[in-house]
């Protein structure tokens, strides 16, 4: 395969598969699998850092090695990217959190548990003050939102394998460890489709291949990343810098908060520095 049909592939699988599987998962969701997907988060917060900051920044500042300038372009660029998808995220909070209000004034504004983080807890006070198909809706804004908040990542993945060549692609190399690393980010967020299309009346069969559909705009992302990047030095330096800046905020604002919130414990530290040892030992050996 080229390395524009491997980008295809491993964003598909990352995408469509990793969020398909979490909209499968939240359609036979356990009580019990909290502290499985909390550890999970965190190993894939620690591999995504160090994709980021050992291969990703690395490769963007040596596009112009020794500029200063040069430099203060990548962190800039970094910055942009943080603060679009943070950006991204807080409209998708805004229009989505309306349809999962907390109960009453003493329920806890944080989640303790992933049934909590995906507010299947809710959905029987909803239904006792909002009709089912409020709830319907709900899931649909919230795919909506998935759809579009997918496609920076798979800007990420497109970017990242630029300069890389078929056979790297079929090995660990960035690129492959990106798209894994978001596919089991995609896992949770696939959950929190699933869950209010079920609740809202859809059948379980259905809802979950809406999720995985919403994880399809990963692929167009792919595209425009390696479109970017093949341009030029300058514009794969500013291609993997905001891809950087948007994996930076995955890992701080999304994947490590939910991993703790989910299990109260030191053990997602851990599986954090466990998933960065691994992402070194992966890039470099």
């Amino acid at each position: 395969m080229t390395v524009l049909e491997w980008v295809i592939v491993i964003t598909a699988v990352a995408g469509v598969g990793g969020t398909g599987l979490g909209g499968l998962i939240g359609a036979l969701f356990k009580n019990d699998s909290e502290k499985s997907v909390s550890l999970l988060l965190s190993f894939a917060a620690g591999v995504m850092l160090s994709v980021v900051c050992f291969d990703l920044l690395t490769e963007a500042v040596e596009q112009k090695p020794g500029s200063a300038a040069h430099v203060l372009l990548v962190v800039g660029t970094v910055l942009a990217g943080y603060g679009v998808i943070y950006l991204l995220n807080y409209l998708i909070d805004k229009g989505t959190n309306h349809e999962v209000k907390h109960i009453d004034k003493d329920h806890p504004k944080t989640a303790d548990q992933l049934s909590e983080l995906i507010h299947s807890d809710h959905y029987e006070e909803h239904k006792k003050h909002n009709s089912v198909s409020s709830l319907f809706i709900g899931g649909l804004v919230m795919a909506c939102a998935i759809a579009l908040h997918n496609m920076p990542e798979g800007m990420v993945i497109g970017t990242s394998c630029v300069q890389e060549s078929p056979a790297e692609l079929a090995k660990f190399s960035s690129g492959m460890i990106l798209a894994i690393v978001i596919g089991l980010h995609n896992i949770p967020e696939g959950m929190s489709v699933s869950v209010p299309l079920i609740a809202g009346g859809m059948s379980k069969a259905k809802a979950v291949l809406l999720t995985a559909v919403t994880g399809a705009p990963t692929i167009i992302g792919a595209l425009i990343g390696y479109s970017l990047g093949a341009l030029g030095p300058i514009s794969l330096a500013l291609s993997l810098s905001f891809a950087s800046g948007a994996m930076l905020y995955v890992v701080f604002g999304e994947l490590l908060p939910e991993s703790i919130l989910m299990w109260r414990s030191k053990l997602p530290a851990l599986g954090m520095l466990i998933g960065l040892l691994v992402g070194m030992i992966m890039i470099f050996i």
